[in-house]
C-alpha cells in the first residue's frame, strides 16, 4: 500500500494516539508508525514533562538505556522541521537513527529496521509527529490530576535516584582523589593522569545532575513568564487590564508539577472571572513563603462571579499536589482566588488506604502500571504468563475502584507508587 493510500486510516489511528494515558503514548505511536517506517525502538523526548520526558517503545536494551543527556544533546543538535538520516549516539553507543525535532521543542527517535525508508514516509512521520507533540504539550499545560500525580511521583522518585548516585559516585571520586593527592605515592606521572580522569569524571557527574535538575524544575521567574504570555493570549480579544506581580527574583525553583498545576489554576481563574459583564481588571500575584507557592486572583469587578463553583473546579488540580483552595466574593467588591501549594511532595495522601487490600503481586503490577507498561513486558519482566498478568491487572482494578489501567496508574502515583524499573 503506498503512503497516499495509507493517509486516512493513519489519520483516523491518529485519535486513538492521542487519547489515553500519557506515559503510554510512545506504545501508541510506536503502533501507528509500525508500517509506515519500522522500528525496533521510538523514543519521545519532551521537556514539557517533568516528570517522565522519556516516551518510549520497543528494545528494552535501547529504551531503557537512552540517557536524558544524549536525548538533549540531539535536540540541540537538529534545527526545527528537520529530519535527520544517519549515525548518532543512543543508548551509550552510535546506531542508525531517525530523529525529528518538532516546533513544540519536542525530539522524536526511530531505530529504523531499515536504511531504505522512503523519503515520503518520513516526511509523514513528521507531521503526524506534530500532532502527536502538541498532543503532549495540551495534556501538560492543561495539567489534570492524574497528570499531576504521575508527575510528581515520578519526579521525586528520579530526584532520589539522582540524589544517591550523587553522594555514591562523589563520595567514591573524592576518596580516589585524595589518595592520588597523598606525598606517599610514587609515580607523579600516573598520580596526575589518574587525577585529571578523575577530575573529568566528578565534572561530567555533576553535568548530569545539573540537567535532571533543569529538567525537573523551573525558575519561579520563568514560570511566571511563561503564564504571562498565556495569559495575554487568553485575554487579547477582551476588554480587561491584566495586573501582574511579579514573584522574587531570588529564591528555590518550582518543581515542574507545580508551575504546570500553578499555571492552569490561574488560566482558569482568570477565564472564569473575566466573563464578568462589569469587570475591567483582573490581578495575578505569585509569592514564595520558603515552603510554598502563593497564588492571589483577585479581580475588581461587583462579585457577580461563582467563585463557590470555581474553586469546586479547580480544587482537585490544587489538592493533588497538596494544596490548598480559598474563594470568596463580596457584592460590590469583587472576587479573590487564593492558592496556597507546597513546593515539596506531602508525605501523606488521601488514597494510600486504598492499597492496604492489595496482595504482593498486585503491588508489583501496579508498579509497573504506573510505568505505563503493557501486559506483555510486564508478563517478560514478572516471569509469569500474560493471562496470569491480565487476572492480576483486573484485580488491581476491582480492588482500586476504577475502570481503567491509566487510572489504576493515577491512583498509584498519587498514592507514592513507584514505577518498576
Amino acid at each position: 500500500m503506498s503512503t497516499t493510500e495509507q493517509l486516512p486510516t493513519l489519520i483516523s489511528d491518529l485519535r486513538d494516539v492521542l487519547v489515553g494515558p500519557l506515559p503510554e503514548i510512545g506504545r501508541r505511536f510506536s503502533v501507528l508508525l509500525t508500517d509506515l517506517v519500522p522500528h525496533t525502538a521510538l523514543v519521545i523526548f519532551t521537556r514539557e514533562c517533568t516528570g517522565r520526558p522519556r516516551k518510549v517503545a520497543g528494545d528494552p536494551a535501547v529504551v531503557d538505556r537512552v540517557t536524558i543527556a544524549e536525548l538533549d544533546r540531539i535536540r540541540t543538535d537538529l534545527a526545527v522541521g528537520q529530519i535527520f538520516r544517519g549515525q548518532l549516539a543512543v543508548a551509550g553507543r552510535e546506531r542508525e537513527v531517525v530523529a525529528v525535532l518538532d516546533r513544540t521543542d519536542t525530539v522524536l527517535v526511530l531505530l529504523p529496521r531499515s536504511t531504505a525508508t522512503r523519503a515520503t514516509a518520513l516526511e509523514l512521520t513528521a507531521a503526524l509527529f506534530g500532532v502527536v507533540a502538541t498532543g503532549i504539550q495540551l495534556q501538560v499545560r492543561n495539567a489534570s490530576p492524574a497528570y499531576l500525580a504521575e508527575s510528581r511521583a515520578a519526579s521525586s522518585e528520579r530526584a532520589r535516584t539522582v540524589a544517591e548516585m550523587t553522594e555514591v559516585h562523589a563520595a567514591t571520586l573524592e576518596t580516589v582523589l585524595a589518595t592520588l593527592r597523598s606525598d606517599d605515592l610514587d609515580d607523579t606521572r600516573a598520580r596526575t593522569a589518574a587525577r585529571e580522569t578523575t577530575s573529568s569524571a566528578l565534572i561530567r557527574l555533576r553535568s548530569a545532575v545539573d540537567v535532571h535538575r533543569e529538567l525537573a524544575e523551573e525558575a519561579i521567574t520563568t514560570a511566571f513568564a511563561r503564564m504571562r504570555g498565556e495569559l495575554r493570549s487568553l485575554l487579547k480579544h477582551r476588554n480587561v487590564e491584566l495586573e501582574l506581580v511579579e514573584p522574587p527574583v531570588e529564591g528555590r525553583g518550582l518543581p515542574g508539577e507545580v508551575a504546570h498545576g500553578a499555571r492552569a489554576v490561574v488560566r482558569g481563574a482568570v477565564l472564569a472571572l473575566a466573563d464578568q459583564h462589569t469587570l475591567s481588571r483582573i490581578r495575578v500575584e505569585w509569592s514564595l513563603d520558603g515552603s510554598a507557592l502563593l497564588i492571589d486572583i483577585r479581580d475588581d469587578g461587583r462579585g457577580e462571579a461563582d467563585v463557590a463553583d470555581l474553586e469546586r473546579q479547580l480544587r482537585s488540580r490544587v489538592e493533588t499536589l497538596g494544596g490548598t483552595i480559598d474563594s470568596e466574593s463580596t457584592t460590590g467588591w469583587g472576587s479573590r482566588i487564593s492558592a496556597t501549594i507546597p513546593l515539596d511532595v506531602v508525605a501523606a495522601t488521601p488514597v494510600d488506604h486504598t492499597l492496604s487490600d492489595l496482595g504482593p503481586r498486585e503491588i508489583e503490577v501496579l508498579e509497573h502500571l504506573v510505568a505505563g507498561r503493557r501486559n506483555k513486558a510486564i508478563s517478560e519482566r514478572l516471569g509469569v504468563s500474560e493471562s496470569t498478568v491480565k487476572f492480576h491487572v483486573a484485580g488491581v482494578l476491582k480492588k482500586l475502584g476504577v475502570d481503567s489501567r491509566g487510572a489504576a496508574a493515577a491512583v498509584g502515583a498519587e498514592a507514592g507508587v513507584k514505577p518498576a524499573p
